[in-house]
């Protein structure tokens, strides 16, 4: 028997939930409050993110998903359109031909594993504070404080704390509303998972990713966590209704998505002359 299971067969069960809830408090959110606080990187990272505090102001974005569907999507028209990109996106960039305008990456096991990977793009990339060992502040790098704790919020100052929703897509609109987009477009987005089981499981991939746009995405050996489709529609609708509340607006344009939160947009006709608010 191991210390815990000791510990735990001891002491009461209230007790025992009273201190597990508040070490995990400290693990997922204080320890890393208090290293903000006291942190000159910091306070340089927080200078940094000012930078792009409603850089874009009034313009449209894409939010660009890892779903199949965008093998059903023609990339190349996103070439004078300011996108973010999220987790491994960067494995199609090749295959595909495009490239995103930033990463956007919060997950723990997707940045324990992949971090080297990211430091060698050349493009702006957001990571949470959480993942400070594996990076450094700088110009083309930032931290974000994200969490998965209470209280579930949206916040559109994206040098305050930031919840993640259960999905990086959730930190991307919250990091677009701050830099002043009045748009923000969803692509792959698909919102559907050919892996079942419990939402939040650590698993390991057996062989081919079938959940992403390429087979390597989460890999034989990959390890990762099934996806909260429940959580991350509360997360949507917080960020719809703060979009509506400002004037803005969030569109689905993923080919054949299974989201059904925000209004529906036929991809093509987003490109037709008029439509685009960057012009």
């Amino acid at each position: 028997m191991s210390i815990k299971q000791s510990i735990k067969k001891i002491l009461p069960e209230q007790v025992w939930k009273l201190a597990s809830d508040r070490y995990w408090e400290w693990y997922n959110r204080d320890r890393h409050l208090m290293a903000r606080i006291f942190s000159p990187e910091w306070m340089r990272n927080k200078a940094q993110l000012e930078t792009w505090r409603n850089k874009f102001e009034g313009q449209r974005c894409f939010i660009v998903g890892n779903g199949p569907s965008l093998k059903q999507t023609d990339l190349s028209k996103l070439v004078d359109e300011f996108t973010f990109g999220m987790n491994r996106i960067y494995l199609a960039f090749d295959q595909y031909d495009f490239m995103t305008s930033c990463l956007v990456s919060v997950n723990d096991m997707v940045l324990e594993q992949c971090h080297e990977e990211m430091r060698a793009l050349d493009l702006p990339k957001f990571v949470t504070w959480r993942s400070r060992k594996y990076f450094e502040a700088s110009s083309d790098t930032m931290f974000l404080d994200t969490d998965y704790t209470l209280p579930e919020d949206f916040n559109g100052d994206a040098t305050g704390r930031l919840f993640e929703g259960n999905t990086v897509t959730y930190v991307s609109l919250q990091l677009a509303y701050f830099m002043g987009f009045k748009e923000a477009i969803l692509i792959g987005v698909d919102h559907n998972y050919v892996t079942k089981g419990p939402a939040n499981t650590p698993v390991t991939s057996q062989g081919e990713d079938p959940n992403h746009i390429v087979p390597n995405y989460f890999g034989k050996g990959f390890r990762w966590q099934l996806p909260d489709l429940e959580g991350s529609e509360r997360a949507y609708h917080m960020a719809k209704q703060a979009y509506q509340a400002d004037g803005r607006r969030i569109l689905d344009a993923t080919v054949g998505g299974k989201l059904t939160v925000f209004p529906k947009a036929a991809y093509e006709d987003l490109f037709k002359e008029g439509e685009s608010l960057n012009e």
